[in-house]
């Protein structure tokens, strides 16, 4: 055990979010995606809400100050309502970092990008375009 982790970061997310480099990116996926199809590296974190998740990577990583995004949502379909989880999402990143810059990604774009994401981590969470891109900054 260790002091400071969030307890929901297993040892084998907290090794790949030590193997990341600056301009890393990793997906916060929600239980929908298809991460198993997308991703080299998945850490799965079933049971575990999107919230809580990037809260606790969040205070382990930093997000990426040389970025024009840093913080990418994936775009709803045409139709589609846009999801309260967004706004909650970005009050946790801004409450944890001070160089949010939001970005959004067009579904299948989306996707091609976590394709070519460092990790994933598969949560539990249930609401729908709950997805995330982040791009590791320094560490100062």
């Amino acid at each position: 055990m260790l002091k400071g982790i969030p307890k929901i970061i297993s040892p084998s997310l907290l090794k790949i979010l030590c193997e990341m480099g600056h301009g890393d990116e990793i997906v916060l996926a929600d239980g929908n995606f298809p991460s198993e199809n997308m991703g080299e590296r998945v850490v799965r974190a079933d049971g575990i809400g999107g919230e809580d998740m990037l809260r606790a990577v969040l205070a382990l990583i930093p997000l990426d100050t040389y970025a024009e995004q840093n913080f990418i949502l994936m775009q709803t379909v045409p139709g589609d309502a846009r999801p309260e989880i967004w706004d909650s999402y970005k009050n946790i990143a801004d409450s944890c970092d001070k160089n949010v810059r939001l970005g959004m990604e067009e579904r299948f774009a989306f996707y091609e990008r976590a394709k070519k994401a460092y990790a994933i981590i598969a949560t539990g969470e249930e609401k729908v375009y709950a997805n995330i891109i982040l791009k590791k900054g320094v560490v100062r």
